[in-house]
């Protein structure tokens, strides 16, 4: 049976209250979603394809201007942003595989949508993961703007790196920020460390693919654990998540990780962590009254192992409640709020499609 916690604390379950509309389908391995104004939307495709999908629906063929990317295992084209200017510039951001002398890493890019919205212009990588890793495990790759304009982007330790997710001369296991050129922000906390890598924001992580600034301009992100110890977290700048030092899971087959242990001075607890792991993916911050005022606030991310919709609710900085949707709706692999103020998930199989949430009577 699945049990979710704050901390040691159970969140109680509550019933599905949103049915889905098929916006679009029939993608190969979907893994992200932007919504464009009009509601026209981006989605990318693990194995190296961008398409757009109009308001009626209707699936583009790829679009021309990627660069190069390394697909396979659980690599390839992978989260995509829009500029918080967007309507005016046309620029986006999106994260891949790149391969490169060692292996592969997870490398960020600033491109322009075209007109005709065919199209990327103006490619340009701006941030490469180091070291580059032979291996197809936790490239991370999620995205998010600050408010200052900096980016956010979640780097995974290649599963086979875990320890070097605790040290600082490198971006494995980190959160990193950067500037819409590519520089580290002079403000970063480890700018000023010896021998740490300015870019890192935050460290201790194993694969985070959920990443969001809320309402508040604060950052929350959530991270794979290996056999349970799914976390969410709120990312502060210099902070240590703790992997794999302290983690909630254990090692697959069974077995402890470390010295097994659950807490220690100087590591940050999780917000939430699920025993099992529900396999989280994707992140989004309801900001709209859509689905009621209860619902305003809320955390919404998917389940890839036990396909489904997780919302959870804050109080006072404490999760007080989780409620399950959409149970069996297949491996849910991203949720955006879509221009309209609603919910939109992205299924990668059974089958892929785009779906729109509206609330039920």
């Amino acid at each position: 049976m699945k049990k979710i916690f704050w901390l040691l604390m159970p969140i109680a379950v509550q019933a599905q209250t949103v049915k889905t509309e098929v916006v679009a389908q029939g993608f190969d391995s979907p893994w992200a979603m932007a919504a464009l104004p009009g509601g026209e939307w981006l989605v990318t495709e693990r194995p190296g394809a961008l398409r757009k999908i109009d308001a009626n629906g209707k699936v583009s063929a790829p679009l021309r201007g990627l660069p190069k990317i390394d697909a396979g295992g659980q690599g390839g084209l992978l989260d995509l942003v829009l500029d918080s200017g967007f309507a005016s510039n046309r620029q986006l951001y999106f994260c891949f595989t790149e391969a490169g002398a060692g292996g592969n890493g997870t490398a960020l890019a600033k491109a322009r949508l075209n007109g005709e919205g065919t199209a990327l212009e103006q490619v340009q990588v701006i941030f490469r993961q180091l070291p580059k890793m032979a291996g197809r495990h936790h490239f991370g790759c999620r995205i998010a703007e600050s408010r200052d304009g900096s980016l956010f982007m979640t780097l995974g330790e290649r599963f086979s790196a875990m320890q070097r997710a605790q040290q600082l001369d490198n971006h494995l296991g980190k959160i990193v920020r950067v500037t819409k050129e590519g520089r580290a922000p002079v403000d970063n906390p480890f700018t000023q460390t010896p021998g740490a890598l300015p870019e890192i924001y935050s460290y201790g992580h194993r694969n985070p693919q959920g990443l969001v600034l809320d309402a508040k301009g604060q950052l929350w992100a959530h991270e794979h654990g290996p056999q349970g110890g799914d976390e969410l977290n709120l990312v502060q700048a210099g902070k240590n998540y703790g992997w794999p030092v302290i983690t909630y899971g254990e090692n697959y087959g069974g077995g402890k990780i470390g010295d097994g242990i659950t807490a220690k001075e100087g590591l940050v607890q999780p917000h939430v962590y699920w025993v099992p792991s529900i396999a989280p993916s994707g992140l989004a911050q309801l900001s709209s009254k859509a689905y009621g005022e209860a619902w305003q606030g809320s955390y919404f991310l998917g389940s890839l192992k036990f396909r489904y919709l997780e919302r959870v609710q804050f109080e006072d900085g404490r999760a007080v409640k989780q409620q399950k949707l959409l149970d069996g709706i297949g491996r849910l692999r991203d949720v955006r709020q879509g221009t309209d103020g609603l919910l939109y998930v992205l299924t990668e199989n059974e089958p892929a499609q785009l779906l729109r949430l509206r609330p039920s009577p």
